[in-house]
């Protein structure tokens, strides 16, 4: 017996940060197509010189090495260097993705600050750090969902958004304030959002992984030092992958998940675990 997603069809779906090769992102994209999205990818045109190894090696194009994978489903993708952050550029991508396909079904706010000098104490943390994660990480999904959400309330045909949080938004570790922050209130977001907008039929959820084995973890080291990480930290004793949060995604925006909005779901091997 196999149990098939549905209600995708001729869909469109928006996926921002959705370049880097070992990510998030990139299978949430996937994952849409091969359900019968056509997808939108959204990156930050950042230079090949500050890509991983791995994809300098492998001759990543970003967004555009996505959109390939993409069209190979038998789906459209259109790709759209924008900042999630920046008003005009949020505002300029909804008109574009209308005038392209002429509708928005989707929303994936996948798109997140890089870690770097935000990890210290609060009394170390320069306030430019802080506001550059928070500018991403929360204001960029405000900005997103607002404008995608104006465009679904016109089509009268309603939607879902899925904004990629953090069980760091749950845990609120010591030396990630920004960052704990910003995911704390993305998942305030997707709490009041879901309310507001639940009768123009739009469902919005937060999905919140764990620790996921993607690029972005490279700096915390590798072999037994990740290992000890694992160990230590998941109970059912594996990082998890972008296709873990792609499966939670899918089935939010499908019609099996078409009862459940406002909600903030871990998906992380067990980390966080709540009554």
């Amino acid at each position: 017996m196999s149990y098939e997603l549905t209600g995708f069809e001729g869909k469109v779906a928006l996926v921002t940060g959705a370049g880097r090769m070992r990510s998030i992102g990139r299978p949430i994209a996937v994952e849409l197509a091969r359900a019968g999205c056509h997808v939108v990818l959204t990156g930050t045109g950042r230079d090949p010189s500050r890509y991983p190894e791995d994809e300098q090696r492998a001759g990543w194009r970003d967004i555009e090495s996505v959109a390939e994978e993409v069209r190979a489903l038998g789906v459209d993708a259109l790709t759209v260097v924008s900042s999630v952050a920046d008003e005009r550029d949020v505002e300029a991508l909804g008109e574009r993705i209308v005038d392209h396909f002429g509708r928005i079904d989707i929303v994936v706010n996948n798109a997140g600050a890089a870690r770097g000098e935000d990890r210290r104490p609060v009394v170390e943390l320069d306030p430019q750090a802080w506001r550059t994660v928070l500018d991403v990480n929360l204001t960029g999904s405000f900005l997103v969902s607002r404008t995608m959400a104006r465009h679904m309330i016109a089509g009268g045909r309603g939607g879902s958004i899925v904004n990629i949080s953090s069980i760091a938004g749950k845990k609120l570790s010591p030396n990630t304030a920004a960052y704990a922050a910003s995911k704390a209130g993305v998942q305030a977001l997707t709490a009041c959002m879901a309310q507001e907008v639940a009768s123009a039929g739009i469902r919005v959820n937060a999905v919140c992984p764990g620790i996921i084995d993607t690029s972005r973890m490279d700096d915390l080291g590798r072999e037994q030092v990740w290992d000890r990480l694992v160990h230590d930290m998941i109970p059912l004793g594996r990082a998890g992958t972008g296709l873990d949060i792609a499966g939670a995604v899918v089935f939010l925006c499908s019609d099996a998940g078409a009862w459940v909005t406002g909600q903030a779901w871990n998906v992380d091997g067990g980390t966080v675990v709540q009554h």
